[in-house]
């Protein structure tokens, strides 16, 4: 049976850390060039502020999605908080039928109740999940390039 959850860092870590590099393999770009290394202080840091929000889905205990936000006061409209999607994965296995429109409608219930106002989701280009967005009833908003200019 999938639940659905709002869960804090310390209660994910382990769990997320295999389904994160799953993730990883699947949709970045310059693999060969940028490594997984995620910033778990930062994210720590984030939610001591209360600001990192994760929430989960799982199958009789085992994660297998999970959808994380950063929510703050957006620079150009003071009023409001808004939620900006970190990251967001199911499991290839849970794809189809209804788990992540449960967990993104689970996720705007928690995070309409702590007072966010506009939650944005952004999909990759090259695997982009828009007809769900739109069955969500969310708006395309904007478009982001992305160029590599390392070394």
């Amino acid at each position: 049976m999938i639940t659905y959850q709002q869960e804090f860092l310390d209660a994910v870590v382990s769990d997320i850390k295999p389904l994160l590099e799953k993730h990883w393999k699947e949709i970045a770009l310059n693999k060969e060039k940028i490594k997984l290394n995620p910033n778990w202080e930062a994210y720590y840091n984030l939610e001591a502020e209360n600001r990192l929000k994760i929430f989960t889905a799982r199958d009789d205990g085992k994660l297998v999605g999970y959808f994380v936000v950063i929510v703050g006061i957006h620079i150009h409209y003071k009023d409001h908080l808004f939620a900006n999607n970190d990251v967001i994965y199911l499991a290839p296995k849970y794809r189809r039928g209804f788990t992540l429109i449960k967990l993104i409608k689970f996720s705007e219930k928690c995070l309409k109740a702590d007072g966010v106002s506009v939650l944005t989701i952004n999909t990759k280009v090259h695997r982009p999940f828009d007809r769900l967005m739109d069955f969500l009833k969310f708006t395309k908003v904007e478009r982001i390039y992305s160029k590599y200019i390392g070394e």
